[in-house]
């Protein structure tokens, strides 16, 4: 489960880097490819590239985020966001995230039908939207998802319509992982 934990944490730090920091550092940390084949990648200089990787470094070791691993702790913050958004409570919803959240939404292979939403009062306001327009009977509940705690939601007709995996950390969430199918979904994605 904290492997699982970690892994989705990571990604919530990945999000906060620039896509030229993130690929210099995935591609030369990770897979160990020169600063001269990043830097023909990246269209800048080779120095240019180590420069973006070095800052990628140092951004993702300041913002490490190390789950929670009490599940109990995470079923709370999950049930409190539940409750904040079935209640339509902005300042409950807002409470419960991290001030510098991210939330990734997949909602099908469309193009646009995937968005980023940064930061606790844009989250809050895209869920306050989707609770609002959520389709007439669909069944929300909280289960564990990849071993950690989140929500999954069903139409009436029994068919899966989303799953949602939390990032807890300091008893807030750092990050939302939405995936669902866009043909089944109650409205347009807000933007951010």
């Amino acid at each position: 489960m904290l492997a699982d934990s970690v892994g989705l944490a990571l990604l919530v730090v990945l999000e906060r880097l620039t896509p030229d920091e993130r690929l210099a550092f995935v591609l030369h940390d990770v897979f160990d490819v020169s600063f001269e084949e990043i830097a023909s990648i990246v269209e800048r200089s080779p120095a240019a590239a180590r420069q973006l990787a070095s800052c990628a470094r140092r951004r993702v070791a300041g913002a490490t985020v190390i789950p929670d691993a009490d599940l109990n702790s995470q079923r709370e913050v999950v049930g409190a966001f539940l409750a904040a958004g079935r209640g339509g409570d902005f300042d409950a919803l807002v409470a419960v995230l991290d001030l510098d959240v991210v939330l990734r939404a997949d909602r099908g292979p469309e193009p646009g039908a995937s968005r980023v939403i940064r930061g606790a009062q844009a989250v809050a306001r895209g869920a306050l939207a989707f609770s609002r327009g959520a389709a007439p009977g669909l069944i929300v509940q909280r289960a564990l998802v990849n071993g950690a705690a989140g929500i999954v939601s069903w139409l009436p007709d029994g068919r899966p319509f989303s799953v949602m995996a939390f990032t807890v950390a300091r008893r807030v969430a750092a990050g939302v992982d939405a995936d669902g199918d866009e043909r089944h979904a109650p409205g347009p994605l807000p933007s951010r």
